[in-house]
């Protein structure tokens, strides 16, 4: 059984992931970029970690790391604090979001979609 939250995480990862791709092909210095590009780029991005639970959790947090601060604020505010309560599960001895960190997971999923529709 799906827990609750489990499709909000996975649809902003696979958001993510494109734009980091994109992101890293870049230069360093790229400003940042408005919302509706940031909007754009987590709609094409791809990503999806891969090994066990504690495995993909690092690899989502490190994602959510590495395009935050690319894209819009009102974007990359809510990712950045996605990535460090995914920091959080990533070292529970489970690697896996408590129920807790899924609904804080889902209020900073709706931040985004606030802005992303």
């Amino acid at each position: 059984m799906v827990k609750p939250g489990a499709g909000v995480v996975r649809s902003v990862v696979l958001s993510a992931g494109l734009a980091a791709s994109l992101l890293l092909t870049g230069c360093a210095a790229t400003p940042k970029m408005d919302v509706a590009a940031s909007c754009e780029f987590l709609n094409k991005d791809t990503f999806k970690p891969d090994g066990n639970q504690q495995q993909q959790s690092k690899q989502i947090a490190a994602h959510y790391h590495e395009i935050a601060d690319k894209l819009a604020p009102e974007i990359g505010n809510p990712i950045k604090e996605m990535a460090a309560i995914m920091d959080e599960a990533a070292a529970s001895s489970l690697g896996a979001a408590t129920q807790d960190q899924q609904e804080k997971l889902k209020v900073q999923f709706n931040k985004i979609g606030e802005y992303c529709k």
